[in-house]
């Protein structure tokens, strides 16, 4: 008689019980439920190498400052202070401006830049994805302008524009227009027909197809279009803010590089990073807010 053969248990969740993610999975659980834990872990990890390193001297503070230091500028940078020992002029923050200045000087251009790629990018998007000779005139040169790097064409802007915040503000546009509108395009190819042709065959207009069908469905590859773009548009800070930058986080840390202000740099650098941070999070709780349907399809 053939015994029947006995499969081992599938896990509830879909692995078996040797499957390599369930491994992985058991091993981070062993470190506790949340990744902050581990975060905070290699955060203090790695502000423990920094200071050993510079406290033993091994590399010279012009290059790598110590935590210390670096936390000394960052104070600096915010309050009132001598200009110099001994001097009783009083000066404010860094060139006349607290280093939270600088960074609100720098979003509010990253609002404007990117708020008008948002309104022309997507509703280009749709028109390049429906209108098919409107696609085909104008994605060439959508092609070209996501090709070049800000740095190509920031000498031509400061020609058109000038020096002062227009010239910035159309280099954060041009950083962000394409991605938002490549996204667009993406998500409305990726509507299935049979979507639109079922709503229309009962009895919608072509308008009410688009905002309750078309609309919803390209939503989540709008906002990661968003994402991408913010992100985009904020590693060219620097670049946008290396001619007449003040007030600006990037301008600032361009300007205390060039003065061999090492550790006011690495502060502007830290805040520039933990501001990245903060925004693609605020983004991924909006689109958490918008789609909630993602990915649980």
């Amino acid at each position: 008689m053939v015994q029947p053969v006995l499969e081992k248990p599938l896990d509830p969740r879909g692995d078996s019980p040797s499957s390599p993610a369930r491994g992985l999975g058991g091993g981070l659980a062993r470190w506790g439920h949340s990744p902050w834990l581990i975060r905070a872990a290699v955060l203090v990890a790695t502000l423990a190498a920094w200071w050993l390193v510079t406290s033993l001297g091994l590399i010279k503070p012009l290059y790598l400052p110590s935590p210390g230091s670096v936390w000394d500028a960052f104070v600096r940078a915010n309050s009132d202070h001598q200009i110099a020992k001994g001097v009783d002029r009083t000066v404010r923050g860094e060139q006349n401006y607290y280093l939270w200045e600088h960074l609100v000087a720098t979003l509010q251009r990253m609002g404007v830049g990117v708020g008008g790629a948002i309104l022309v990018g997507i509703p280009l998007g749709l028109m390049m994805s429906t209108v098919k000779w409107i696609g085909v005139v104008t994605e060439p040169y959508l092609n070209f302008l996501r090709s070049l790097p800000p740095l190509g064409y920031i000498g031509l802007l400061i020609v058109w524009f000038g020096i002062g915040d227009t010239s910035k503000i159309w280099l954060l546009f041009l950083a962000a227009f394409p991605p938002i509108t490549m996204a667009t395009i993406s998500g409305v190819r990726g509507v299935r027909e049979d979507q639109i042709n079922a709503v229309l065959s009962l009895g919608a207009s072509r308008r009410q197809a688009l905002t309750n069908v078309m609309i919803p469905a390209t939503l989540p590859e709008v906002l990661t279009g968003i994402r991408v773009a913010v992100g985009f548009a904020w590693t060219t800070v620097v670049a946008a803010e290396l001619n007449n930058g003040i007030p600006g986080i990037g301008g600032l840390a361009y300007l205390s590089g060039t003065q061999l202000q090492t550790p006011l740099t690495i502060a502007c650098i830290i805040v520039i990073g933990v501001t990245a941070v903060a925004l693609d999070s605020a983004i991924k709780g909006a689109e958490k807010l918008l789609v909630p349907w993602r990915g649980k399809a």
